[in-house]
């Protein structure tokens, strides 16, 4: 027979957590309101999953249909029963299209990249509309007082290049 424990008994949470587990058809009354959120609450492989599943598999029987249909004699072909196939040709086609159409999009893409970005000259690239100025403290403490954190700003450029390149290590 099983002993009384306390509530606050690690072994009496843990049968608690274990009954919960092996009742998947429990819902409370607060889980058979309809919710918004339902969806996830369904148990089962994401969409996500089965797109992935599904895309790969297509891909290993397109990539094996591609194989057989350029290494496979014409001969051969029609014998299987197989009468209408694109040109050979295509065979070295598609895939030279193909890489020169991704580096032609990755070209056009750093060239974009290029163009948005403005030239090293410009202010653009030290301020803009989110910048902040260093705040200023009251004048009226005394150098012993405890002085508040400073407020998220940025740093001048002019100190940045003091602290990496006027350094006292230099001299």
């Amino acid at each position: 027979m099983e002993e009384a424990h306390s509530v606050s008994s690690p072994r009496r949470v843990l049968s608690f957590s274990k009954r919960k587990k092996q009742k998947p058809g429990f819902q409370d009354t607060d889980s058979r309101r309809s919710s918004p959120f339902r969806a996830s609450e369904v148990h089962g492989p994401k969409p996500s999953e089965v797109y992935g599943f599904v895309g790969s598999i297509s891909t290993v029987v397109a990539t094996v249909i591609f194989l057989i249909w350029a290494y496979v004699p014409d001969k051969l072909l029609e014998s299987i029963g197989i009468h209408y196939y694109p040109s050979r040709y295509w065979v070295l086609a598609m895939p030279t299209y193909l890489m020169v159409t991704l580096m032609l999009a990755l070209a056009f893409y750093i060239g974009l990249n290029f163009i948005a970005t403005p030239p090293p000259t410009s202010l653009n690239t030290l301020f803009d509309e989110y910048s902040r100025e260093p705040g200023e403290f009251d004048a009226g403490m005394e150098e012993g007082e405890d002085r508040p954190i400073d407020p998220i700003s940025d740093i001048d450029i002019t100190r940045i290049n003091d602290l990496m390149f006027n350094s006292s290590d230099a001299k």
